[in-house]
């Protein structure tokens, strides 16, 4: 929903402090690192339970995860490298911070309600796996109720006002498991426009050579397709459409068994022309069978 909504906007508004960080030298990695390294303290500050120093160093971290974008598009470094890394580092701050809160409510409530900060945690993980698993196949997964910035502002809320923070934690929960939901039917209408039958990735190509069949699996996306092209190109390889005059084997074999029946229908004419019947004999049997 914010990516939706107020990206954009959010966008222009640190689009000059990007440009001010580049003149510094820093590098986006760099704010990366350093929000996933005051995730440490934030999750020793809630599970110790000083919250208000967590929810302090829990924007202290968030703010670099929202300027390393704009910094990146600054200076012109944005690559899937930083964003593999940027990925991985939000990750773990997750379970950083929900784990620190389930650690804090087992001390306080001593039950169950431990196991509502771990499962957001793993209803979140779900929510990222289908976007990445989606992205991969080629599709969008994109947008929902709860994603990643919704769930920071649940839990800064949380540790805010603490005497709110069960509440807010199962209607983060309810609200993330409705996002796996969306994405999921999201990505499942997709797939349905795209063609039934399994996905590319895992999709069986059944290729017939000398009355057997193989079959192999492989990554269809555009980048594998290619690095199967150039290699083809680098060994020498023909397609099937030039390799045969008529655009496929059997109809190459068939043009030809035309070019020696129409051969071996000349040289018949010319014997018979000619007389000669121990030219003509041979030519006008079938081929394949034996002589009488």
């Amino acid at each position: 929903m914010f990516d939706g909504r107020f990206r954009s906007g959010v966008d222009r508004a640190v689009r000059p402090v990007g440009s001010a960080l580049r003149r510094t030298g820093l590098a986006p990695d760099h704010l990366t690192a350093l929000g996933l390294a005051l995730a440490f303290p934030t999750a020793w500050a809630i599970a110790t339970g000083r919250l208000g120093l967590g929810l302090g160093l829990l924007i202290a971290s968030a703010v670099p995860d929202l300027l390393d974008g704009a910094l990146a598009k600054a200076s012109g470094r944005a690559s899937p490298r930083g964003a593999f890394f940027d990925s991985v580092c939000d990750r773990v701050t997750d379970t950083l911070v929900l784990g620190s809160m389930a650690w804090y409510l087992q001390d306080q409530h001593r039950g169950h309600l431990a196991l509502l900060p771990v499962a957001v945690l793993g209803v979140s993980l779900l929510v990222s796996y289908e976007r990445a698993k989606a992205e991969s196949l080629g599709f969008s997964a994109r947008g929902g109720l709860m994603e990643r910035a919704e769930r920071i502002v649940v839990l800064c809320a949380a540790l805010a006002f603490s005497f709110l923070m069960i509440p807010l934690l199962w209607l983060m929960l309810g609200l993330t498991t409705v996002t796996a939901v969306q994405r999921f039917v999201m990505v499942w209408r997709q797939a349905n426009e795209a063609g039934h039958g399994p996905p590319p990735a895992e999709r069986k190509v059944f290729v017939r050579r000398a009355g057997f069949d193989r079959h192999a699996t492989g990554m269809e996306s555009p980048a594998v397709a290619a690095r199967w092209r150039a290699w083809r190109e680098a060994n020498g390889w023909v397609p099937r459409s030039e390799r045969y005059a008529g655009g496929s084997r059997r109809a190459g074999a068939t043009a030809r068994w035309q070019e020696r029946r129409q051969a071996r229908i000349a040289r018949l004419a010319d014997a018979d022309a000619d007389g000669d019947r121990a030219v003509a004999a041979p030519l006008r049997r079938r081929p394949g069978t034996r002589r009488p």
